[in-house]
């Protein structure tokens, strides 16, 4: 999800990993290469997870792709993955059929519950990164990234064709950066992007609108709730919600400067997470928000819910205990 800033180190790493590698060629080349082992797998770099069903998929630095099945208490690699770029975001349709995206625009799909990948999708002429992904079934999919990159697929990954979105409000170029892509329960699509701005479709992704949230800095999360609310969150602790499918926004006060990252639903309630060990939670809509850092204070990227209702935590240092 997205995390530009901690993406940005992800993409630092990788550099500096290459430089001090022995193998010949480019940051590409070596971005293209089979992802490793690694004995250390949950301290490395994650900056997405979702569910395969009752399976934990969470992906990050290196192309590693964790697979947990035990509800977050233990993590193993997946067995093939066939990049070793950044892998930003990861979702899936049910327990058998995902998809991953992230640095040089990859795009990789599972149809085993993510035990085996492969590659649909990679630019190595530009790094154009993609930041989130979202599938509505197995055939139709969106991956939003860099400078207003926006693809599209009908036919579940084969093939991915670029969208030319319009132009934001009082003119310019459609290039800002989107940030994650989600649907509401209507089956309406909306992108969280730069400088307050949320995009939303209502026929699959062919028109896209831009809402003003009332925020100008960037929102990198968002999230459709069961009560049918949309939240999103971003820079600086900003969180804004909309009860009426991004018509009006009103802002949500979490009274905190450290930035969010990701937002997921808690049952009916919200959990947002964020730099500097932020965790946000609110129980029901017009409840309190209830603020918390972590002592260690790690920049959260994902959170899932685990099946005491407590948050599965992951980060730029890996996958962390919860609040």
């Amino acid at each position: 999800m997205i995390k530009t800033f901690v993406t940005s180190i992800a993409l630092c790493i990788a550099t500096a990993a290459f430089a001090q590698a022995p193998s010949e060629g480019t940051v590409a080349t070596w971005a293209a290469k089979p992802a490793h082992t690694w004995s250390a797998q949950t301290h490395m770099m994650l900056l997405d997870a979702t569910r395969a069903g009752k399976r934990i998929v969470a992906v990050g630095e290196h192309g590693i792709v964790l697979l947990s099945d035990d509800d977050g208490k233990t993590y193993r690699q997946a067995r093939t993955v066939p990049v070793s770029a950044t892998l930003s975001a990861v979702t899936f349709t049910d327990d058998r059929h995902g998809w991953i995206v992230g640095q040089w625009g990859v795009i990789l799909a599972t149809n085993d519950g993510g035990e085996t990948w492969s590659k649909q999708r990679m630019d190595t002429a530009v790094d154009q990164p993609l930041f989130s992904v979202l599938f509505t079934n197995d055939h139709d999919g969106i991956a939003v990234g860099l400078w207003s990159l926006m693809l599209q697929t009908h036919d579940g990954g084969k093939t991915w064709a670029r969208t030319t979105l319009p132009k934001p409000p009082g003119g310019g170029k459609a290039d800002r950066n989107l940030y994650h892509v989600f649907a509401d329960r209507q089956g309406a699509l909306y992108v969280s992007a730069e400088q307050g701005a949320v995009l939303k479709s209502t026929d699959g992704g062919v028109n896209w609108d831009y809402l003003a949230t009332g925020g100008k800095g960037s929102l990198w999360s968002g999230v459709a709730m069961p009560d049918g609310r949309i939240v999103v969150g971003g820079l600086l602790g900003s969180l804004f919600q909309s009860s009426d499918g991004g018509a009006t926004w009103r802002p949500l006060k979490a009274e905190t400067k450290s930035s969010v990252t990701s937002l997921a639903t808690a049952g009916k309630g919200l959990i947002a997470v964020g730099l500097d060990g932020l965790v946000v939670k609110q129980r029901e809509d017009g409840a309190p928000l209830e603020v918390a850092q972590r002592p260690d204070r790690a920049a959260l990227t994902a959170a899932l819910i685990d099946a005491t209702g407590r948050p599965i935590l992951f980060s730029n240092e890996g996958v962390l205990a919860g609040l």
